[in-house]
């Protein structure tokens, strides 16, 4: 599922009904962002949802707004966008091999923490889902530069004063609709981990759909949750109006 593909809007409600929300959605132009946002638009329990990416989505839908943001190392120029959501799904990254160190850490970790600083300025009520990955390590102590950087990203959303606070930890999200992989490493770990490690396996549509819901509808009384990929396997399998 991929973000230029044309939405169908017949789901759409022509007016809000009560209780529903308003969620931002970073990095909707990727795999999972994607998934999340054509989940949301046609949900049922949000209002409108508002993108924020570097490049258009090609798509038109009445309960889209979308801005267009360059430089996620400032994110103060999105303040009056952020103003009034409920919620905010942030999926915004990269591959690790296909940037520097140092562009990685950027993109992982401090890119993050600027745009949940905008955020909590703007909306501080909001819940905030954040695509984190499966062994991030908010000690740093990890070898692994992603673990590592993943983990720094958590740790500020953690303490940044947010109402909810759901990390997902997924092992492997698996595409549901073709697309070229980044490098040798992923296409064969799409070719064998269905087969080979199915209990670690999450479709992108699925996992993106429970990043929503949880946003919107919360989980349960908890304030805050580090999701493994065996908890978010556990919202996949619910009836979304039990998430």
């Amino acid at each position: 599922m991929t973000a230029t593909n044309k939405v169908d809007s017949s789901a759409s409600m022509s007016a809000p009904t009560a209780g529903q929300k308003r969620l931002v959605i970073v990095g909707a132009t990727g795999m999972v962002g994607g998934c999340a946002l054509r989940y949301a638009l046609d949900n049922s329990a949000v209002e409108c949802v508002t993108s924020i990416g570097r490049e258009r989505l090609g798509i038109s839908h009445p309960k889209l707004k979308e801005v267009l943001h360059q430089n996620f190392a400032d994110c103060s120029a999105l303040a009056d966008a952020l103003l009034g959501q409920d919620a905010a799904v942030y999926c915004l990254g990269t591959y690790t091999g296909s940037v520097s160190d140092a562009e990685l850490r950027a993109i992982t970790a401090d890119y993050t923490i600027e745009f949940a600083r905008v955020l909590g300025d703007s909306s501080p009520n909001a819940a905030f889902s954040f695509l984190s990955g499966n062994g991030a390590d908010p000690t740093g102590q990890s070898r692994l530069a992603f673990a590592r950087y993943k983990g720094q990203a958590e740790k500020a959303l953690l303490a940044a004063g947010f109402p909810r606070v759901y990390i997902f930890r997924p092992a492997y999200i698996y595409p549901v609709e073709p697309r070229r992989e980044p490098n040798f490493s992923y296409r064969l770990l799409r070719a064998i981990f269905r087969v080979v490690f199915p209990n670690q396996v999450i479709r992108a549509d699925d996992f993106a759909g429970a990043t929503v819901d949880v946003a919107v509808r919360g989980a349960g009384k908890s304030r805050s949750l580090v999701l493994e990929n065996r908890d978010i396997q556990a919202i996949v399998a619910l009836p979304i109006a039990s998430r």
